[in-house]
């Protein structure tokens, strides 16, 4: 029996990604690298319930979530996004070791998007290897649920898992992937992507995107893009103050 057949993915489970509906600058189609032995070292439960995966068996969970499986429906991506990762601004960046699995509705009827962290090599890359050590997944993990339960937006953290791999640094040192959750993957920087490249008509379809997916009530107002900065200026001003709040500190804004 193939792997395909035998995963026993619940019907009410729909895979979309209409991320790929926006131009093709905006990301890389490319597909998880599998891992030799992945299996799930922590599981967020609660998530999982409101994701609608209880009824999957384990087994296939962590072949799912490892990307060592990818449903029919998914079409993966990796992100394009510019920053100031390195001291300076960046116009081309991207996920160099994360990949968008897709996009499934919880059973609050809200659309999620699920990533796979520490999953491969991009076209983003640069010269990395994709991969991710299980120490900074397992990190991640409680960092972003703690935030979340102080009740600070944050990306949701799904599962860690162990890759059964090595991953090369100093040293070399366990694999992980981390799952994780989130309203969308879209950052501050794609749209600066889309203005380093001097590609208004992206640009465009990026905020006519984020306004039908993020603030679908500002849609039919008279300018709805001016709208939408006044929404995001007045979520980071939030988002800012709740992790100053706690000491958290965060030097890529733009990015993550």
């Amino acid at each position: 029996m193939s792997l395909e057949t035998s995963i026993n993915f619940p019907n009410f489970w729909p895979f979309t990604n209409s991320y790929i509906n926006l131009p093709d600058l905006l990301f890389q189609r490319i597909k998880p690298t599998t891992v030799r032995n992945p299996k799930i070292i922590k599981l967020n439960k609660t998530l999982s319930d409101e994701l609608n995966l209880s009824n999957i068996d384990q087994k296939d969970l962590t072949t799912l979530l490892s990307g060592n499986y990818v449903p029919n429906n998914a079409k993966t991506i990796a992100l394009a996004y510019a920053g100031h990762q390195f001291g300076s601004f960046v116009p081309s960046l991207g996920d160099g070791r994360a990949i968008l699995l897709g996009e499934l509705k919880d059973n609050f009827g809200k659309l999620k998007d699920l990533q796979l962290k520490g999953s491969g090599k991009t076209m983003f890359s640069r010269g990395g290897d994709g991969r991710s050590p299980l120490g900074p997944v397992v990190r991640e993990y409680i960092i972003s649920e703690a935030m979340h339960s102080l009740s600070i937006p944050s990306t949701r953290s799904l599962a860690a898992l162990s890759t059964g791999e090595t991953v090369n640094r100093d040293r070399k040192i366990p694999g992980g992937i981390l799952a994780r959750v989130a309203s969308s993957h879209i950052r501050v920087g794609t749209f600066q992507y889309c203005q380093a490249k001097n590609d208004i008509n992206s640009l465009k379809k990026l905020c006519h995107y984020t306004v039908q997916r993020l603030y679908p009530h500002i849609e039919h107002n008279e300018n709805p893009y001016l709208d939408l900065l006044k929404e995001l200026q007045k979520k980071q001003i939030s988002l800012i103050s709740k992790w100053m709040s706690v000491g958290f500190i965060h030097g890529v804004m733009n990015t993550d």
